[in-house]
């Protein structure tokens, strides 16, 4: 009897212990309890660069600092215009580009947009590059043939142009309107494109240009190589129409460059280029730098067939334009005489 007492005594005083342990494991939560965590903010779009401008002489050996700017990669989502199809939307980053020698990591050019959009099934696209033109060419879209672009920048206007599609960068806030056009039309495009190709080949592979004017001077059969100053948008090796300017400073021709990097330039933003703003060639004509009292410097360069607006003048910085082999290359100083 002593021992079930005992045993008893034991279970009773146990029992406020046992109900304070329930009572507890009622109260406590089923999940371990989490700190408040404050959402990360998305990081702010980066600030324009202000712009900066670079003398180039033969003493600094016609080269920009290591620490100059580089341009931003296409990062909004854009749109496509096809006609008789409506708009297309797309994100730069699902973009490849097709021209992977030309364009550097993240970058890539208007075609590049029509093809991805076409492998996605939005439309039936047909094409292939042909060696003979260096340039892919649209067999068929939407059961159609013949079609050719036209971009728009923002603060520019729709240019009409005879650039190789796959060599024009895209950027954002682009505008990229396709149409059909009459076959003698494309056929003088891809004619000249031939011809570029032609007298590569006869060149042993080099770029040679047969005439570059500046302002009054006129230089002949001018050598082109590539200087690599956008190693960020294109692959080094890319022979760009800035590197006409660069080759004639190589040889001689030019005693000083300005360029200025702007992040964005009259309206056009991102520009993210180079503005050539003097060509000093010795000569007191034109050789003093751009402002906007005295004028500024622009250019053109293609085949003649195509020269000034029909083609050949285009809203494509000379940085950021790639050349095969030009027929010409013309640069203009709008604005008053400077000596």
């Amino acid at each position: 009897m002593r021992v079930h007492a005992t045993a008893r005594k034991f279970i009773l005083g146990l029992t406020p212990c046992l109900a304070a342990l329930l009572i507890l494991a009622a109260c406590t939560p089923t999940t371990t309890p989490q700190l408040p965590v404050t959402p990360l903010l998305p990081e702010p779009p980066a600030e324009p660069t202000p712009p900066q401008a670079f003398y180039l002489t033969q003493a600094g050996g016609w080269r920009l600092p290591d620490d100059h700017p580089v341009g931003r990669k296409p990062s909004l989502d854009g749109i496509v215009q096809i006609e008789g199809l409506g708009d297309f939307a797309f994100s730069p980053a699902e973009v490849e580009t097709t021209r992977p020698e030309i364009f550097a990591e993240g970058h890539f050019s208007v075609f590049d947009v029509v093809a991805h959009l076409g492998n996605k099934g939005w439309f039936p696209l047909k094409y292939h590059y042909n060696a003979r033109l260096d340039t892919h060419v649209i067999d068929e879209l939407d059961g159609r043939m013949n079609w050719w672009y036209r971009t728009r920048c923002p603060g520019g206007w729709t240019e009409t142009n005879v650039f190789r599609m796959d060599m024009a960068p895209y950027r954002d806030g682009m505008t990229v309107t396709l149409h059909p056009q009459p076959e003698e039309y494309m056929g003088r495009i891809y004619s000249s494109f031939a011809e570029e190709l032609l007298r590569k080949s006869v060149n042993l592979g080099r770029v040679i240009i047969p005439e570059v004017r500046i302002g009054t001077a006129v230089y002949t059969n001018v050598p082109v190589s590539a200087h690599d100053f956008r190693d960020d948008l294109l692959r080094p090796g890319t022979v760009t129409a800035l590197d006409v300017l660069l080759s004639l400073a190589d040889q001689g021709k030019l005693d000083q460059l300005k360029v200025t990097w702007y992040s964005d330039l009259g309206g056009v933003e991102p520009a993210d280029s180079l503005r050539v703003e003097q060509i000093d060639d010795g000569d007191d004509l034109y050789d003093a730098e751009a402002s906007e009292d005295s004028g500024f410097w622009v250019y053109e360069t293609g085949s003649v067939e195509f020269s000034s607006f029909k083609g050949s003048n285009i809203r494509i910085p000379a940085d950021q334009r790639v050349i095969v082999s030009p027929e010409y290359m013309t640069w203009y100083w709008l604005g008053s005489r400077t000596w």
